[in-house]
């Protein structure tokens, strides 16, 4: 009995069509988690699905992989959607991946987390950059649907808290797709042309999924660059967005955000008045002083009388004249008993009451004093100062006095 012989490629492909025709292979739903997961130049992801009993190669191509809504990781538990098929050339079966989804947890929110984490890494969420809103805004640019129902909230308590501001309306779509670029393009408009003092920008609420376009990286850069103060109202209180951490200012609701932007009229009108009654209240104490001034300024003398003033002045120059003159004498006598300290000290160093007590100074013939014995010899003239005159003297011998004498 002769037996059929067939090529490798001839059994790869017919595995390969058997595995594709197969229903069951055709559409599955796999539980795993993810390891060596790699992104290839050419946008292809390829990976390893496995369980505690084996493991399964997998591929998703760039088409299906531009759709993923979060980052896949190692060590992800995932519900992986596809087919079972035969790589003819390799002669091995692997996953035809079509869609990722976390086991357990969204995808959404899981790209949530990863964009927030991301974000605050890269220091965009840092409190020091955030601006500070103007006080009294006037002009505040408004970057949301104009059919929702959260702009005709916010135009209504605008108008009720402060209606000095202007508000220019900048409609875009709030979701979908085309939104985050709306979005973005608004907010550079609005810097560009400095159309505003500052940017509210949001929308009302929804699911997570109608919130999703303000999660949006590009968006959440492009507020952070904003030379103009950001609000962002996205949705009800508890729902958080990306732009939320970004923005300079989060708003729990868009109608918070106009609450936030502007300062009350009633309590701007109390203050003007509480500051109304101050500025009275100081004027008067002010006038009140100026006429109590002027009541003793009138009952002066120097204004009862028409030499009344030069009066005051004599008797002030005459008490100066007196003090000056105190002030000189006690000065003149401390003068003088100073003088008589310093001229006693002086005489009391003089040569001549030394020369009045019997002794004598001796000079030589130049008028250097003698201190010593070794300034003459035998046979020098010298001079020698008595307290009524001058001898002539020559010195015949000269006596050393010893140490002991």
């Amino acid at each position: 009995m002769d037996r059929a012989i067939y090529d490798v490629s001839q059994i790869n492909a017919y595995l390969q069509q058997t595995m594709d025709n197969d229903p069951l292979l055709g559409n599955l739903c796999i539980r795993g988690e993810l390891s060596n997961y790699k992104v290839y130049p050419s946008g292809h992801h390829y990976f390893t699905m496995k369980d505690a009993g084996g493991a399964l190669r997998c591929v998703m191509f760039k088409s299906s992989a531009a759709r993923l809504r979060f980052r896949p990781e190692n060590g992800m538990k995932v519900l992986a959607l596809g087919k079972i098929s035969v790589y003819p050339r390799d002669g091995m079966y692997q996953l035809y991946c079509t869609g990722l989804m976390l086991d357990g947890v969204g995808d959404l929110h899981a790209a949530f987390e990863q964009m927030k984490a991301k974000l605050m890494a890269e220091g965009l969420f840092d409190p020091t950059h955030k601006k500070p809103l103007p006080t009294y805004p006037g002009r505040i640019a408004m970057i949301t649907s104009a059919a929702g129902a959260a702009v005709h909230d916010m135009l209504r308590i605008l108008r009720k808290r402060y209606p000095l501001t202007k508000v220019l309306l900048l409609p875009v779509r709030v979701q979908g797709a085309e939104a985050p670029a709306e979005l973005c393009g608004a907010i550079r408009y609005a810097n560009r042309w400095k159309l505003a003092d500052l940017v509210i920008v949001g929308r009302g609420g929804g699911s997570l999924e109608d919130l999703w376009a303000f999660n949006d990286e590009t968006l959440a850069r492009t507020i952070y660059a904003s030379e103009i103060p950001v609000i962002s109202a996205v949705g009800h209180e508890p729902d958080v967005s990306i732009s939320d951490y970004v923005a300079d200012l989060r708003a729990a609701t868009p109608s918070n955000a106009a609450e936030l932007a502007t300062p009350d009229q009633g309590a701007l009108r109390q203050r003007l008045s509480d500051m109304e009654a101050a500025m009275v209240s100081a004027l008067t104490r002010q006038i009140h002083a100026g006429r109590q001034r002027l009541r003793v300024l009138a009952a002066a003398r120097s204004l009862q009388s028409l030499t009344g003033y030069f009066d005051e002045r004599r008797l002030l120059l005459d008490s100066m004249e007196r003090r000056m003159l105190s002030a000189a004498s006690q000065n003149l006598g401390k003068n003088r008993q100073r003088y008589a300290c310093m001229t006693a000290a002086l005489d009391a160093m003089s040569p001549l009451k030394v020369l009045a007590r019997g002794y004598a100074i001796g000079k030589q013939e130049d008028g250097r004093l003698l201190r010593s014995v070794e300034q003459v010899q035998p046979g020098e003239k010298i001079v020698l100062a008595l307290t009524d005159g001058d001898l002539a003297a020559e010195v015949t011998e000269i006596h050393r006095r010893t140490e002991h004498a």
